[in-house]
Parts: C-alpha cells; sequence; structure tokens
C-alpha cells in the first residue's frame, strides 16, 4: 500500500489521469502540420489524419493557387522561386492562425526560419520521411513541380534531399517513414503517436 490515506490517494491517482487525458486533449484540439518532400503523401495522409483525428484538412499550396488565382507552376515562371516563397509564407502565417487543422505543407516550406518558428509554436509537426527512390517513382510523370524540371530528376532529388533533411528532422515532433507503407497505416501510426502527448 502506499502509506497514503484512500481518499488523497484517489485524488492522485483521478489527478493523474485527469493530465493525461487534458494533454491528449490539448494535442488533438491543436493543429497538426504535415511537412517533408514532394511525393511523400503530404495531401493524402493529410485528409486521412484529419479525418481520424476530426479536423479539418487543408492544403497549403491549394490556398496559395487559391488566393493568387495561378498555379503554382505560373507563380514560378513568373515570379521565380522567391515569388512564390514570398507567397508561401504570406499563406503560411494566415492558416497557422487557425486551430484544429491538419495542413499539408509544401516541400519547401522549411526553407524559411520564419515558417519554421511559425509551425514549432502552433502545432505538432510530423515529418513523413521518404527515400530518393520513392520520390522519383511517383513523380516521375508529374510535369507540375517546377524543381523538377530538370535534365536529371533522380540527381535534383538527391540534392534537395541532402539540404532539407536536416531541416525537416530539426523541426519535427514526430517521423513517420512512408516507404511501404500505404496512407492509412501512415496516417494510424501519426494518431498513435499523438494519443501519447
Amino acid at each position: 500500500m502506499t502509506g497514503l490515506p484512500s481518499h488523497i490517494f484517489f485524488c492522485l491517482q483521478f489527478n493523474d489521469i485527469l493530465g493525461k487525458v487534458n494533454s491528449m486533449t490539448k494535442s488533438k484540439n491543436g493543429n497538426v502540420f504535415i511537412i517533408g518532400p514532394m511525393g511523400a503523401g503530404k495531401t493524402t495522409v493529410g485528409k486521412k489524419l484529419a479525418k481520424k483525428l476530426n479536423k479539418k484538412f487543408i492544403d497549403s499550396d491549394k490556398e496559395i493557387e487559391k488566393s493568387t488565382g495561378a498555379s503554382i507552376s505560373l507563380i514560378f515562371d513568373v515570379e521565380g522561386e522567391s515569388g512564390f516563397r514570398e507567397w508561401e509564407s504570406k499563406i503560411l502565417a494566415e492558416l497557422a492562425k487557425e486551430n484544429d487543422i491538419v495542413l499539408a505543407t509544401g516541400g519547401g516550406a522549411i526553407l524559411s526560419e520564419s515558417n519554421r518558428k511559425i509551425l514549432m509554436k502552433k502545432g505538432l509537426v510530423i515529418y513523413l520521411e521518404a527515400s530518393p527512390e520513392l520520390i522519383l517513382k511517383r513523380t516521375a510523370y508529374d510535369n507540375s513541380r517546377p524543381l523538377l524540371d530538370t535534365e536529371d530528376r533522380a540527381e535534383t532529388i538527391k540534392e534537395l534531399l541532402k539540404t532539407r533533411i536536416p531541416i525537416y528532422e530539426n523541426c519535427a515532433d514526430y517521423t513517420v517513414n512512408v516507404d511501404k507503407k500505404s496512407a492509412d497505416r501512415i496516417s494510424s501510426e501519426v494518431c498513435d503517436w499523438i494519443d501519447t502527448k
């Protein structure tokens, strides 16, 4: 036995359980931001995760296109990558003000320090880790990726990952490898982790 009066012991147990419930509720009621390279499945996993958590799903790239009235490719063509990044940061800052959302970010959103600070402050950050081989397979016939419009797409993907992986890892509260996993399994893994918060 604990040596404590039964009513005090019960209160301590109850407070401990209540604390865990409150912590879990706080995590689930907050925002979840999904980061990772293009082709990792951020949108697909994000939609399933939002449904499991009963949250609103938002795709930041779609919001950029909606706000500008132009496709991502066209923004790159007209304003260059720097112009696109400015739009991305502006939209991200607005979206992060919302509550109870699952937000799929663009692969390069984490390149901006201000974006990283916003993501890490305003919600749980989930990193979908994908191999270069998987990314190449998923983007092989996708012509809507301006950064992959190069002569050697495989090499470009490796260079992008070399730069970005350390940043993804530094930002993430939780990392899940997506290779050889279904979107359902990945979203379930993330939900299981969130349940521990």
